[in-house]
Formats: structure tokens, sequence, C-alpha cells
């Protein structure tokens, strides 16, 4: 890990800027970079996203990244040293793509499943989530690489996110929603955390207290604490509180407005010092400081991203269900010749490896699960049907379909129009998702824009009726074979979060029918009238094509017999863009379209049937316990099909298990994420997730923890060493299954009588082991004072309660086996 730059270097650095260059570093200067200032030494230092792969400054196909499994994914392997070796890949890419600062991990936690970005986060628990999110920041920082721990704090909900204000007791926000923040920023030492938009308890938290008095006071935080993008509102009262850099620039609210307010003593100018003091430190660390140089990281060869990102999504698969068919588990799969195989399903092809918004990247390939089965059976043995589609909306082209006119070479041409018409510049490109920020193409000023025109050429591949449309938000004009089909203003709902506009965006579109091998020329124009000369300017627009769709019903119909024809049928079922992403909240649990359906009609043709889950959170299973095997796998990554191959043959031990509890239902007790009055009450307190479910004695569809594996194990003896400050738990296991495997042991505590409320059990620590058929094995699990500690609101100071724990070893968070009792 670099050395932090000492305090006299930073004091000299300091000592050469004017009030202005102070302050004019303390806002970015575009869209994801900060401000170059040659009399401190500094270059230009350069952000990302990255919670499921680093996208660098470009957006779209051009500057493909590493797809890694998404936040669930990676918290459901409950593995820090699996995850130490994700972080070393972030920050190759980070590298790579020149970033010196990855916005991520997300450690917001599963307060609901209804929340719209639970993908982007690990766990309802804060142990989970701390541990995990410190293994990756240290990897990548280790590396020289800053982290970005974020959103600070209660973001945990999409739903008027930039105005809405969290209530929530002080204990309940220390012992759990802050917890992982503290732990990260203790245990790991993040360079870099980011404020949330939301208020908590009347106060926005680019401006909370929070920042000085427990991040910067309490924890000793000695990184850059900025903004979430946009969110930072005010100049006084941001300036005089703990945010150090507004992001996105080069406008804000700070500039010359806080040079006055410094200059009229309303801000202290020992504020700006200490918020520069901050950034620079954070130069030094990523080797952007005169005198030191980003830290090399060794590059990854395709082969081996690839092979870790296989390894990792199989890591996180969870192996809810594993019944008899005829005497036997029906997984894992033999793979050997003569198996058939029929795979199944709206996620089947292409399946959905990460969710929308910050955690969205463009990948070099991508192994959906007809891919990866195709692979791994032989293609000759895997029939395919679609079986229904669940998505309302018109999908993004193809680009295979799409050749550019004229030339006739694959692709889409693009052309950048000024205000009179003429041509600012061309490009051709061969997505059908465009992202512009920063900058268009060479010579294109933003000031000077005014329309972007995208022009391909779409080949049908079968006859049918076609849908063709375009999504974003503005004005668009579609022209088929010069026929004008579409001229209308899109536009968001009133209310909307803005980054719906990028993840779910208005569309238009129309019925257009084809011949097969026939061509029709489309001309999209999207016209630039809506931005503000001199601004960053974003501009996002989709071409939308959907191939012809004879109906469900004969969806349905044709995966029956499909079904029915195979040894075993593998129905891949799941959410899609419209349902989870950044941006917007989730209504119901339910799996969209007829896809519970399918399962059941499908399970009536076959009963080897293998349903596989492809949604980064919770979805209701009507049918799970009538499906002899269930495997959930997130939004798992480039490698999904690779994966999943692996896991039904047994080349490879399901090896997650559920950093969340699944409920059965929306009838289930969960938290709303919807304001009331702009409110969000955090009624529930302490009992989030499993601990709703202990407390008030009801059973979910799967309890946190949760997971099989391709053998069984017997706990025998617990005991537990040490005091409160070293405690060490000691669990005898014995492997009574035929096959080695790998063991997840998970210790929780309670407590009976307490003087304060508690959960009825928590999550105290966890451990992996392996172990050979009938053989023993005895896993340490330490358990940190933490674990036993309450907060004193009153005294506002972390404290044990003297008396008698339970230690309680389980499987799950409901499945305790053994038990033991610790006096403290």
């Amino acid at each position: 890990m670099p050395e932090n730059a000492p305090d006299s270097t930073l004091e000299a650095l300091l000592a050469r800027l004017t009030l202005e260059q102070k302050v004019r570093l303390m806002t970015g200067a575009d869209f994801w970079a900060l401000h170059d200032e040659p009399a401190a030494g500094l270059r230009r230092m350069v952000t990302s996203d990255g919670p499921a792969g680093v996208r660098g400054e470009l957006w779209d196909e051009r500057d493909p990244s590493a797809n890694l499994p998404s936040p669930t994914a990676l918290a459901a392997t409950w593995d820090d040293a699996l995850l130490d070796e994700v972080g070393h890949l972030l920050a190759a890419e980070a590298r790579r793509k020149g970033v010196d600062v990855v916005l991520a991990p997300t450690v917001n936690l599963h307060r609901s499943p209804y929340g719209g970005r639970h993908f982007e986060c690990f766990s309802e628990d804060p142990l989970l989530s701390g541990r995990v999110g410190a293994a990756i920041v240290r990897a990548l920082q280790d590396d020289g690489v800053a982290a970005t721990v974020k959103h600070l704090v209660a973001n945990d909900f999409e739903t008027d996110r930039l105005t809405a204000d969290v209530r929530v007791d002080e204990r309940t926000l220390r012992e759990l929603y802050l917890a992982p923040f503290e732990t990260i920023v203790r245990d790991a030492g993040v360079w870099a955390v980011m404020a949330a938009y939301n208020r908590v308890d009347g106060t926005t938290m680019t401006e909370s207290p929070l920042l000085r008095d427990v991040l910067h006071g309490e924890w000793g935080f000695d990184g850059v604490t900025m903004s979430d993008w946009y969110a930072a509102r005010s100049t006084e009262a941001a300036a005089t509180g703990g945010l150090d850099l507004a992001m996105p620039g080069p406008t804000g609210p700070w500039g010359d407005t806080l040079v006055d307010a410094v200059r009229e003593g309303r801000v202290p100018e020992e504020r700006i010092d200490d918020h520069v003091r901050r950034i620079l430190r954070l130069a030094a660390r990523v080797g952007a400081l005169e005198g030191t140089q980003p830290q090399p990281v060794p590059p990854r060869t395709p082969d081996e991203t690839h092979a870790l990102v296989r390894r990792v999504a199989a890591a996180g698969f969870v192996l809810v269900r594993n019944a008899d068919v005829d005497g036997a588990p029906v997984l894992p799969l033999a793979s050997g010749a003569g198996t058939r195989l029929a795979v199944i399903g709206p996620n089947a092809h292409p399946g959905r490896t990460l969710g929308g918004g910050s955690a969205f990247v463009f990948t070099d390939r991508e192994a959906s699960p007809l891919d990866g089965l195709r692979d791994t059976f032989g293609a000759a043995a895997v029939t395919y049907a679609e079986g229904v589609r669940s998505h309302h909306r018109i999908g993004i082209a193809d680009p295979a379909l799409l050749s550019v006119p004229e030339s006739g070479v694959p692709g889409v041409a693009i052309r950048f129009v000024g205000g009179d018409g003429e041509t600012l510049a061309t490009d051709e490109r061969v997505g059908a998702a465009f992202n512009w920020n920063n900058a268009f193409a060479p010579g294109v000023e933003p000031d000077a824009l005014a329309g972007v025109e995208v022009s391909t050429v779409l080949t049908a591949p079968v006859a049918g009726t076609y849908q063709v449309g375009a999504s974003g938000v503005g004005l668009f004009r579609i022209a088929l074979d010069g026929d004008v089909v579409v001229d209308r203003l899109l536009e968001l709902p009133e209310g909307a979060d803005p980054v719906e506009g990028l993840m779910r965006p208005p569309q238009a579109g129309v019925p257009v029918e084809l011949e097969a091998g026939e061509q029709v020329r489309i001309d999209l124009v999207r016209t630039i009238k809506d931005h503000v000369p001199g601004t960053d300017l974003l501009v996002s627009l989709q071409l939308n094509v959907d191939l012809p769709y004879a109906g469900d019903e004969a969806a349905i119909t044709e995966a029956e017999r499909v079904a029915a024809d195979a040894d075993v049928a593998v129905v891949v079922v799941g959410t899609n863009e419209e349902v989870e992403s950044e941006g917007f909240d989730r209504d119901t649990l339910a799996l969209p379209g007829r896809q519970d359906e399918l399962v059941r009609r499908v399970l009536a043709a076959n009963p080897r049937t293998v349903v596989v889950v492809n949604a980064g959170a919770p979805v209701a299973m009507p049918w799970r316990n009538d499906v002899p095997a269930t495997l959930l796998t997130w939004f798992p990554g480039q490698e999904y099909g690779h994966a999943l191959g692996d896991v039904l043959t047994g080349a490879v031990e399901p090896g997650g298990r559920l950093p969340t509890t699944w409920p059965v239902d929306d009838t289930d007790p969960l938290p709303s994420v919807r304001p009331v009055d702009g409110r969000v009450a955090y009624a529930e307190g302490l009992h989030v997730g499993h601990r709703r479910y202990l407390r008030d004695r009801l059973q979910p569809a799967y309890w946190l923890g949760h997971g099989l594996g391709y053998t069984t194990w017997q706990h025998h003896d617990v005991d537990v060493r040490g005091g409160a400050d070293d405690a060490v738990v000691d669990v005898v296991l014995r492997n009574t299954g035929s096959r080695r495997g790998r063991e997840l042991v998970q210790v929780y505590l309670s407590r009976a009588k307490s003087a304060v409320e508690r959960p009825a059990r928590w999550l105290a620590g966890y451990a992996w082991v392996e172990a050979d058929p009938g053989e023993n094995v005895v896993a340490a699990v330490p358990l940190a004072r933490r674990a036993f500690e309450h907060f004193d609101v009153d005294a506002g100071a972390w404290v044990v309660e003297p008396g008698t724990f339970a230690v309680e070893v389980g499987r799950s968070a409901g499945d305790i086996a053994a038990r033991t009792w610790f006096e403290v």
C-alpha cells in the first residue's frame, strides 16, 4: 500500500495555492475527473463507477470492461480471501483504464428487497457487509487505487432519494447502517467516502454533522468525502461541514460564491485548507502528486480475467433446494454423452449479468446460460425455447442485425449536427446504446451541438412483425426508408429520478412487417435543445428493435414440448432492466410476465426440472416447494453460462450462502421504501431481515446464510475460549457425505432477559472449512468485541452488558445446529 505523504509536504503544497485555486480543487473538473493544479504539482485524477466492473470515462462498447458478479453475488460467497482477488482485479482494470478512484463498494444494507439498487449492495447484515467490503477495499488500495465506500448513510431506497428524509433512531443508525462504513474506515483504511443524496433526521447528508463528528472525529477518517453526483446543494453549510469534493463539475454550489463567503468571514479558510489537504493526500496515495507515481499493477490477460470471474460467479451461486427424483438428488447432473438438456426461459439467452445504473458496464464478451450449457453438454445435446417474454419495453437492438448504410460493415453511422445543420463530426459504432458525457467526438464542442443522427440498416433474420423504436429523454425522430414514423418529445414522468432517464428511459416505436432477409434503413435523430451552454452535457439514447414473437401461449407450448423430449429441463427465470435498476424501486417481488406459469407447465412436462433464478434481489417463487432443484445465481457477471455449467455438473460446488433473507412473497412483513410526506420511517429499528422474522416468529422462504452443497455435514462439539476482547468459537464438524466439500460455519449470538432491546439473534462471525468424506475438521471462528456490544445512546458509547450470551452455531440464521453459553 502506498505510504501517506508527510504532513509537511502537504502543508508546503497548500502554501503555494491561492484561495481561488484551493476552492477550484473542491469541485470536479468534469463528469468524472478532478482538476489538475500545476502550482501544487497535481495532475488530473479520474474517478469511475465500479460496483460490478470499472467503467472508465467512456460508457459504451468502445472501451469494454470486465463484468464482475454483482455485489449481492460477491457477498453470497462469504469469502474474504476470494474477494481480495476481486479487489486486485478491479485495481488492474482501473489502471488499464487510467482510473485513480473507484466509486465502490456500496455498503448500504438490504433493508428491503423492494429497493431498486438492492443488487448493488452486499447484505442485510452489517457484519457481513463490512467484512466483504473491507476485503475489496484493502486489495484495491494495496495496489494504489482508491476505493470509495458509499452512500453514507441510509440511502437504502431510490424513490425520492434526492430529497427524502430518513427517520431512524441513533442506536439503529449506529448498530446497523453506520456499522459497515465504520468497519471499512477503521479496519480497511478506505481513502474516500461518498455522501448520499438523502437527508437523515432532517439534514441532507452532504451537510450532516455525522461527517465531522462521527466520520472524522470518532473514526479518524483522513481521506476525501465527496458528494454523490449533484448531491452538493449549498455553499456555506456544505463547506463548513465535512464535504471535501462536490461532483461532478465544473459547475456547482461553490466556486466564486464560496470564495466570497471566505473573504467575508462566513466560512473559515482553515476549513478550506482541511478540504484541500485531504484532496492532496488522496492524490499522493494514488500517485497523482509531484514526486509520486501510480503504483504498478500487473495487467491481467483476458483468460486470467475470465477464469476469475467464472470462479467467483460459481462461488456465489446458492443452491436452496435439491430434492430426490427417482431416489437421488437432481443435482449434480451427469455431463456425459447421452444427457439431453432442454434450456428454457426468458433469461436463458441472453441472461442478465449485471444491474442498471452505476453498476452497468459494457463487456468484451458474455456467456449466456444457453451458451455455457451448450459448451458443457455439447450443442447437439441442448435444445432451447424462449418460454415467455418477461419485458414490456422494446429491447436494445442486437448489433449483429445492423450494418452501416452504403459500406455495409457491421454497426451504425453517427453524425453530430450543428445549429445550421452542418456536420460537426462523424463516427461509426458497433453498439445500439449510446451515452455521451464530457466529449462526443473530436472537434465537437457541446455548446455547438444541435443534434445526433444515427443511421443503420436492419436485416431481418426471420419473417414477421418487428418493433422498431428509440429510447431517451428529448425530441426524437425516426425514419424508415425515408418515411418518418416517429416524431415526438419523450419525457420522464413527473417526479421521476433523473437516472431513470438512463436506465428505464421513455420510448416510442412502431411495428414493421419484414420478410426473412429483407432490409430497412433506419435514421434516428435526437435533437439537442435542452442543455445550458457552458455546462456539462449528458446525452443518452437507444436504438430499439424487438424480433417477431408469436405470443406467450405459443411460446409456453413450445417449451412444454422441448422439456418433454429432454432428460432434464433447466428453466432460467428472473428480472430484467425494467424491474431492477438504480433510479427506481420495485413495486412487487413477483417475477415479471408469465414466468411462474412457465415453471409449473415445464415441471408438469418433465419432473426432472431445475429452476435457475437470475435476479439481483429476492423474488417470489410460488413453485419453490414443488420444483426439485432451485439455484439462485444473482447477476453473476460475464461468465454466467460457463459458471452455471460448472455448478450444474458438479465440477464446482455451488459455493454461495444467502447474504439476505429471502421472503415468501409480498405478504411478508417487509419495510416500505416509499416516502410518506417526504419521510421514510425506519420504524422496524434493529429488526431488519432475519431479525424481523425471528422476532415475530415468522418463516421466510429461506434464511440468511442458507445454502446447500453436494455433500452433508454434522456439527459436533462447540466451545468458546478467550474473553470478550479475544473470543474464539471452536466448532467440530464432520463431512457425512460421499464427496469432498466446503461448509460455512456461522456463529450467532443471542441474549435472554437483556436489559436493553436486542434482536432475537444476530450474526457474530463466520468461517469456511473443507473436508473429505468422513473427515472431522475444526472451525475456529473469531468474534470481535463489537459482537457483544450495543450502542448506549445516553452514554454516547459502545458498551458490553455483563451477563450470559448464548453462542449458537448454525447453517443459517434459522437453522441452529449447536449451542453453548458464554459469560461476559
